[in-house]
């Protein structure tokens, strides 16, 4: 089948592409390049632009009729840039998302499968969450991807459209082939920093938050491969139509993850026995907008996708730091 990725040339868009070609699939990716690369388009079939626009989001359908799902990761995620642009956030994931789930439901192509995130869950007090957890999210980005969730909600309760809504935390490696990767220059997600400072690219890696109600006090996070998690979204696409049978609603929500939790400390520990060197370590206060973190049950993809994550923490993080030891060539910098 013919899938729409939206934020296409992006880390995880890209990667999914990727999955998607594996599967005997063909993506058709929508990218306004504000921070994807256009290195990770090459190859398929590409349009420069904003979901935002309809009239390209038309062009997009009238050249691909064969499209018969979108899976939509176009949006901003870095938590404390949400903090200090929190308009920037609202329009470039809530009312362009808004324009974009409006158009494709009129063009005839209602299935929507959404990249969101857990990190919206309430803290549980064993850290495990399930999708019929109660939400409180405490940053802007956090906020966007809870309203655009309401928005598929509602659209679907009124109208043709479908959506399964993906609720996942943290994505670290790449592909097996490593040919895409975690791009942004100036990293702010934890393992590419923890990779360029093992790496000898940072003097150290600056652990924020310690004295959190954790086991050793640092935050905990459901650490997944980037791979695992773009077959789950290949997986959901696939199993589309069964999924939302199944759940007797318009809409569905599924979490993806490993099923347990790592601290940060612990993930030091993993990156320090997969490179085989101590991680340089500096310890500072929480960022703003930053929880106490929580890991997924997954055991409703397991039912309904059945998907489960194949890769260890091992092994993802092999792959991120394979990735940021060859980025320089692909992308120029390191």
């Amino acid at each position: 089948m013919k899938v729409l990725v939206t934020g296409g040339a992006g880390y995880l868009g890209s990667i999914t592409s990727k999955a998607l070609e594996q599967a005997g699939h063909t993506p058709v990716l929508l990218d306004s390049l504000l921070v994807g690369p256009r290195q990770f388009t090459e190859g398929r079939t590409f349009y420069e632009g904003d979901i935002a626009d309809r009239a390209l989001v038309r062009r997009v359908v009238d050249e691909n009729p064969e499209i018969e799902a979108t899976i939509h990761m176009a949006a901003r995620i870095v938590v404390p840039e949400s903090v200090e642009l929190p308009y920037e956030y609202y329009r470039d994931n809530v009312a362009k998302s808004l324009e974009l789930f409006d158009e494709l439901e009129k063009l005839g192509k209602p299935r929507i499968l959404f990249s969101s995130t857990a990190s919206l869950y309430a803290l549980q007090p064993a850290f495990e969450v399930r999708e019929t957890d109660e939400v409180a999210p405490t940053s802007p980005y956090a906020r966007t991807k809870r309203m655009m969730e309401q928005v598929l909600e509602d659209i679907a309760k009124a109208t043709t459209l479908r959506a399964i809504i993906l609720r996942y935390f943290n994505p670290i490696g790449t592909d097996p082939d490593l040919e895409t990767g975690y791009h942004v220059k100036d990293a702010t997600h934890v393992v590419p920093l923890l990779a360029q400072t093992a790496l000898g690219y940072r003097e150290s890696f600056t652990i924020t938050g310690t004295d959190l109600p954790t086991r050793d006090g640092t935050g905990i996070r459901d650490y997944i491969h980037a791979w695992d998690l773009a077959k789950a979204h290949v997986r959901g696409v696939e199993r589309f139509d069964e999924v939302i049978e199944a759940e007797g609603a318009p809409y569905s929500y599924i979490n993806i993850g490993g099923g347990d939790g790592v601290t940060v400390k612990e993930l030091i520990a993993a990156v320090e026995r997969v490179v085989g060197k101590p991680v340089p370590t500096t310890e500072a206060p929480p960022r703003p907008g930053d929880g106490v973190g929580a890991f997924a049950n997954a055991d409703k993809a397991a039912a309904l996708l059945d998907w489960r994550t194949e890769a260890t923490l091992d092994e993802a993080i092999a792959s991120a730091l394979a990735w940021g030891e060859k980025r320089k060539s692909v992308l120029g910098y390191e």
